[in-house]
């Protein structure tokens, strides 16, 4: 099948990726644009992972106000490069993810950032808990594991479901865009305020 300069022009509106890689993936999935764009995301994605040790100090920081001024977010997201940063994709995720720590308060945006001392806490009341079911000792340890890994997804970023569309986690969303940039992405860091909190 012969590839036009049409079809490799909507493959590269559609995943950001340069004219040969669309044009190689074309020709690899015989003109298949949908295979085509998977092909690229999987082949971003490893690009991606071997950039891991990359430095990512571009990027942006985003303001998100919601609830008549009563929340409030500031989060740093960083990237390698101030192009990625400043693509329609980039600042579409940058926003989404101040919205989702608006929406959900996370405590921090992997579980090495959630404090100590709340884990702790947590898994006490959680043993407490399942001591009381009579179950035995083993059991009660899976209990405890299993309800652990739900605090996590409800109060880890990365491990949350994404609002926008809740079949997807933040970690997921985030790697969708790397494949995509074929950068290094990460979530720096943020700040959630609330009136009177």
């Amino acid at each position: 099948m012969e590839i036009t300069a049409a079809m490799v022009r909507e493959l590269r509106e559609k995943t950001n990726s340069g004219m040969m890689d669309c044009k190689k993936a074309l020709q690899e999935t015989g003109g298949d644009l949908e295979k085509a764009v998977d092909l690229l995301r999987k082949k971003g994605l490893a690009t991606a992972m071997k950039r891991a040790g990359k430095e990512a100090t571009e990027g942006a920081v985003q303001a998100y106000i919601h609830a008549g001024g009563k929340i409030g977010v500031l989060v740093e997201v960083n990237c390698e490069t101030d192009f990625a940063a400043r693509s329609e994709d980039f600042q579409t995720f940058v926003k989404d993810v101040a919205m989702q720590i608006a929406a959900t308060s996370p405590l921090g945006v992997t579980r090495e950032d959630v404090p100590q001392d709340v884990v702790e806490r947590e898994r006490a009341i959680l043993v407490e808990q399942a001591k009381e079911s009579g179950k035995p000792e083993n059991i009660v340890e899976k209990m405890v594991e299993g309800r652990m890994r739900k605090f996590y997804e409800e109060n880890v970023l990365m491990e949350q479901a994404f609002v926008k569309d809740p079949d997807k986690t933040i970690e997921e969303y985030l790697n969708e865009l790397v494949a995509k940039t074929g950068e290094r992405i990460v979530i720096r860091r943020f700040t959630r305020y609330q009136l009177g909190a």
